[in-house]
């Protein structure tokens, strides 16, 4: 069994640097929910050296927030801004002679985009225009992969490390209890059982079956060095082979 480990980066926490010791693809900020035009050009050069996968993550310009703030945009508005954060990314790999290799929804747009086909398709077809052969990196099992299969072949479906699901394989509200998971070696293991049954574990059990390619943990959270190196630890002594995109 081969997967991917992502995980979110250029966006301030400090902990990038041990990060892409473990993972195999980066989902590096575009200046708008965190981070910087310098801490992006910056992260990216250190993934390249890292021999990691390199990927443009945009959010709402949200900075307050972190990009968790949901907010009602116009399809105009919502191309607009992902094509603007695309176009950054791609112009900061491209000027350091590097190559952007998927594309991956922050925060709020990610979570409206897992639950609204018609606004998922809308943010991929504005990032496919500044870029065609972006892998779409999706939450397996929503409506993100629905609208992402509709546009291209060139999808990765994600699960989650850190992060509780309800059982339509969305995310638990992160205002709820036990929405975000805390210790490594349970989440390592939900993680193994996850991809032995390909199948999403609902907080309540239910199994949702699907398709996975990637595992992201949160570069922003305490735990997320020791998460990624228990995850990846676990993973490797079952047998499954990390690899990037």
């Amino acid at each position: 069994m081969k997967v991917d480990l992502n995980a979110d980066m250029g966006e301030g926490s400090g902990s990038d640097a041990e990060l892409l010791e473990v993972i195999t693809s980066a989902n590096i900020c575009c200046g708008l929910h965190a981070g910087s035009a310098g801490l992006m050009a910056q992260t990216l050069r250190a993934a390249a050296a890292a021999s990691v996968g390199l990927g443009a993550h945009p959010g709402f310009d949200d900075r307050a927030n972190f990009g968790r703030t949901r907010m009602q945009l116009s399809a105009t508005e919502l191309t607009d801004l992902i094509a603007y954060q695309t176009g950054a990314a791609q112009a900061a790999a491209q000027a350091n002679g590097l190559k952007l290799r998927h594309f991956k929804l922050h925060g709020a747009l990610a979570n409206m985009a897992s639950e609204d086909a018609e606004m998922a398709e809308t943010c991929y077809r504005a990032a496919l225009a500044v870029q065609p052969d972006l892998v779409l990196m999706v939450l397996a099992a929503t409506a993100q992969e629905q609208a992402a299969r509709a546009l291209t072949q060139q999808i990765a479906a994600e699960i989650f490390a850190d992060r509780a699901y309800n059982p339509d394989a969305t995310l638990v509200d992160r205002s709820l209890p036990g929405a975000v998971l805390h210790d490594p070696e349970f989440a390592a293991e939900r993680i193994l059982s996850m991809l032995r049954e390909g199948a999403i574990i609902a907080e309540n059990g239910y199994r949702i079956p699907s398709r996975i390619d990637t595992i992201c943990l949160h570069g922003d959270t305490p735990e997320a060095v020791a998460m990624a190196r228990a995850l990846r630890a676990r993973l490797e002594s079952a047998g499954v082979t990390l690899r990037a995109l």
